[in-house]
């Protein structure tokens, strides 16, 4: 066993802080790839060979030359410090498996909404979902050399608040994959500094809680 592996093996030993986040979005927008790009671990993937049987259920209207597909979630894990790891979980994209988000964002910190540009309409399922659940999330573009779309038009197309945060990537490459993470989690940090604010602001403004005044003994 070599250093690298056997620090691995003592970190899986000694972490007990569990992060989670889940990568979301529509069918073929790049989900496993990405997990695969950036978990340190060989990453879990439930990908089972797509048959002519599945034409009849999905949509193959811009991913014609997809072979695989996830039928349950991926899994992958990044080690933080010594005592926290992040675990990474990709939702799969067909409407036919969406009855597994729901059970995927449970204990969620954050998500991040791959999207296909050219498909922009098939995100709209994952951010509903996410908002439904009070999810903070993110959205990247993964690049799939599709026409250009200004950032207004992405977030007009997807009805996006301006404080979710929109950025691009290359799902295919590590470094671009871990710059989507690090933007989760700024976002993540930021609404939790704001939370925090407000939360004490709030207890700021509170009036004073009300004397009690304790009847005269009666003779």
């Amino acid at each position: 066993m070599d250093s690298a592996t056997s620090d691995r093996a003592a970190l899986q030993a000694t972490a007990d802080n569990g992060l989670k986040i889940v990568v979301v979005g529509g069918f073929g927008v790049g989900k496993t790839t990405m997990v695969r790009s950036v978990s340190e671990i060989r990453p879990l993937n439930t990908e089972e060979t797509m048959t002519r049987a599945g034409e009849a259920v999905d949509d193959l209207d811009g991913v014609h030359s997809k072979t695989s597909t996830t039928v349950a979630f991926d899994f992958g894990r990044i080690t933080l410090d010594e005592r926290s790891v992040l675990y990474l979980f990709g939702a799969p994209g067909q409407e036919r498996f969406w009855f597994l988000w729901d059970r995927l964002f449970s204990g969620t910190l954050g998500a991040v909404v791959l999207v296909d540009t050219r498909r922009l309409a098939d995100s709209w399922y994952a951010i509903d979902r996410l908002e439904h659940h009070g999810t903070p999330f993110i959205v990247a573009c993964n690049d799939f050399g599709g026409s250009f779309h200004t950032e207004q038009q992405i977030r007009e197309a997807l009805d996006l608040s301006p404080d979710v945060p929109l950025v691009e990537c290359d799902a295919r490459d590590r470094s671009s994959s871990k710059y989507v993470l690090i933007t989760l989690v700024e976002h993540l940090y930021a609404l939790s500094v704001a939370r925090s604010k407000g939360a004490d602001a709030a207890l700021a403004g509170s009036p004073a809680p009300a004397a009690t005044m304790t009847p005269e003994p009666t003779t």
